[in-house]
């Protein structure tokens, strides 16, 4: 069974892919785990499925689910004010043609899900970069946030949806009101609950040789990047909730699942979380906008049939889908920047597998996939 999905696992590594690590479970059962490639090419070190990831950005849907487990005790509305909690965004400054301007909007809490606050992604902003001076490279995470909180935004809060540091503000958020560092509320609330003994938002540096090499793609080749986290581990203390997660894919696929079940957040929750929220102007930006909407920090379903999961993805390659109308959670564990479409590849991982399960016709999806590598070839 699932000869076509392992078929099509396998032609990631023919385009490029080092390697791979795909779990799947249908209504709380593993139905399929296969893995193939390296962990370490120039080693030849064949993955074994118990290698930790830098999961990048699939970080953001524990650093939703947790401020949504906050959100359930009545803590915060998420039409509050991210000042009223957080003061240094009392006054903010916006971007325009003609210079900074004084921000009309305020960021509300539901801007940092949704990413439409006005922050950017730069990671090597002029504030960020005085914070790792001026805090010796530990960078805190709440110290760092009060950095960014000084730096103008793109554009006028709810105006657009913008990828960006949203959710690394949401983890100091998450801080304030827990009175815990956001790495010991995640540990404390989702990690020892579900077992997930191979997590970690603050792992020690001596432990990165657990970790798979990384590669970044380029013409169809995979050049080494090392094993640590790029880009967004911004200090010793800083714990990135967009993008700082190391986990395995044992230990990530316990996370989707207890998502999916509503062990975590209440079913209707969940609903909330994956009800797409943005209007159409706002999606000018949004990655893989013809498939998806997106919800409180994750992809979500917006009306085609042939998309129905929920979820996101991660830099180099990491990616969940979370299916509620079939019980399908499926989680990739994967070790290369900028694969071409890895934001869609788990969504075909879900069609095929549902495929193979219903013995539905792939005529459909055949012509979806040759179009898909057709795209990467060009």
């Amino acid at each position: 069974m699932f000869q076509k999905t392992k078929q099509f696992c396998d032609s990631f590594l023919e385009y490029g892919l080092p390697g791979f690590d795909v779990i799947a479970y249908k209504d709380g059962e593993c139905i399929f785990r296969y893995m193939n490639g390296y962990s370490d090419l120039e080693n030849k070190v064949k993955i074994s499925g118990n290698e930790k990831y830098n999961i990048y950005s699939c970080s953001k849907v524990i650093t939703c689910t947790a401020a949504l487990m906050l959100w359930e005790k009545g803590l915060f509305s998420l039409e509050d004010k991210l000042s009223d909690y957080m003061p240094e965004f009392s006054e903010m400054y916006v971007k325009t043609e003609n210079g900074l301007k004084k921000a009309e909007n305020p960021i509300l809490i539901k801007h940092l899900f949704e990413m439409t606050a006005g922050f950017s992604y730069d990671t090597e902003s002029p504030q960020i970069k005085k914070c790792i001076d001026e805090t010796d490279g530990k960078c805190p995470t709440r110290e760092m946030i009060k950095y960014l909180a000084k730096e103008p935004l793109l554009f006028e809060p709810g105006e657009r949806w913008e990828y960006s540091l949203c959710h690394d503000v949401l983890a100091a958020f998450i801080e304030f009101i827990s009175g815990e560092k956001f790495e010991d509320f995640i540990k404390n609330n989702i990690f020892s609950k579900l077992g997930m003994n191979n997590s970690s938002f603050m792992e020690s540096a001596d432990t990165a040789n657990e970790r798979v090499v990384q590669y970044r793609y380029r013409n169809g080749k995979g050049y080494s990047e090392g094993r640590d986290i790029v880009c967004y581990k911004f200090g010793s203390e800083y714990a990135s909730g967009g993008a700082g997660c190391i986990s395995t894919v044992e230990d990530y696929i316990k996370f989707a699942e207890a998502l999916r079940k509503g062990e975590l957040i209440k079913p209707e929750t969940v609903k909330l979380m994956m009800t797409d929220r943005l209007k159409e102007e706002q999606k000018t930006v949004l990655y893989g906008k013809a498939r998806y909407g997106y919800g409180l920090g994750v992809r979500c379903p917006k009306g085609d049939d042939r998309y129905v999961d929920f979820g996101w993805s991660g830099a180099a390659g990491a990616h969940t889908s979370i299916d509620m109308q079939n019980g399908i959670t499926i989680f990739v564990g994967a070790n290369m920047f900028s694969f071409p479409f890895m934001d869609i590849y788990g969504s075909m991982l879900c069609r095929f597998i549902k495929a193979e399960l219903y013995g539905e016709d792939f005529k459909q999806i055949g012509k979806d996939v040759a179009e898909f590598w057709k795209t990467l070839e060009n």
